[in-house]
């Protein structure tokens, strides 16, 4: 027997309604672009909180470039440096919020990154900054610029994966979206880097 095709009209309802279920073109969704800070690392000289290199300027203002034809409604950053400086190149007017940190991490003898803070930690703070985001700004698009192992720990959590299951590394300047409704969180993109094309 040959399957029935369904009409033109029960197709499209059927993907406008999972595009709904995935906050696209649902009103009242905010849009958080989570961005990782430039490059630091370049000829870098100073270990506690570096400034951009010169290649991480240059990816700052390609990003900006993008950003001025993407009617952002405000701009969130960590404090630290090198989040602050990839910021600055996107607006004057910047919301600093210190629960978009960095994770608490050192270097070991192996050479390898060990994390002193928990994913719950990270969750629990990133997630709050991001309802509080999603409160303030429904229906627009927000800028959060943060850090890469936060970023990949809070994106792991949205996407109900457990931690260290969720192989990917943001790029420096890249564009992670974040659909928000309510208590409802969506991915919209990973690690777009458009602009540095």
């Amino acid at each position: 027997m040959l399957p029935v095709m369904p009409s033109a009209e029960k197709l499209t309802s059927a993907m406008r309604s999972l595009e709904s279920a995935f906050l696209i073109g649902v009103e009242g969704a905010t849009e958080i672009w989570l961005v990782r800070h430039g490059d630091c690392y370049d000829d870098m000289e100073e270990l506690d909180d570096p400034p951009l290199s010169v290649r991480g300027r240059d990816q700052a203002d390609r990003l900006a470039a993008r950003v001025k034809r993407a009617h952002v409604a405000a701009i969130y950053s960590s404090p630290y440096r090198r989040a602050m400086e990839t910021a600055q190149k996107l607006s004057s007017d910047i919301k600093v919020d210190p629960r978009l940190v960095e994770m608490d991490m050192q270097i070991a003898d192996d050479g390898h990154f060990q994390f002193n803070e928990t994913p719950e930690s990270v969750i629990e703070r990133f997630g709050a900054v991001i309802d509080e985001i999603g409160a303030a700004h429904p229906g627009q698009r927000v800028i959060a610029v943060t850090h890469g192992a936060a970023m990949i720990v809070y994106l792991t959590h949205v996407l109900h994966m457990e931690p260290g299951q969720f192989r990917f590394l943001p790029y420096y300047t890249s564009v992670s979206v974040l659909r928000v409704l309510g208590g409802l969180q969506m991915v919209g993109s990973l690690g777009d880097t458009a602009h540095l094309d």
